[in-house]
């Protein structure tokens, strides 16, 4: 697939890239985020070279759905929206199958 002919185009500004690098620096950046910007550094086409999925893929060890997925999140919705994690709101309420009660007892 020529960079041409592609669907979705990454295009990144260069305060964009600044802050894309700049939160990649970071310690606490998790990996998902992390391969999400990397992905986005090798597709955009405002600084070259611009790499293929396959490229990428393999550089990364990502799938190709994963690049394209990432990719179309950016066109439709926004750098924000690609770099932030979607978590549920019942992540950290998760109900405990075995609470104290049940575990002195079981002791």
């Amino acid at each position: 697939m020529t960079p041409t002919s592609k669907k979705y185009i990454v295009k990144l500004t260069d305060d964009e890239l600044k802050r894309l690098n700049k939160i990649l620096r970071q310690k606490n950046t998790s990996e998902t985020v992390a391969n999400r910007i990397r992905i986005l550094k090798d597709m955009d086409a405002n600084h070259p070279p611009v790499k293929t999925y396959k490229q990428c893929a393999s550089d990364h060890g990502i799938s190709e759905p994963t690049i394209t997925n990432v990719v179309r999140k950016f066109v439709n919705e926004g750098l924000d929206a690609t770099i932030k994690l979607k978590r549920s709101i019942n992540s950290d309420n998760a109900q405990r199958k075995v609470d104290g009660r049940v575990e002195a007892k079981l002791l």
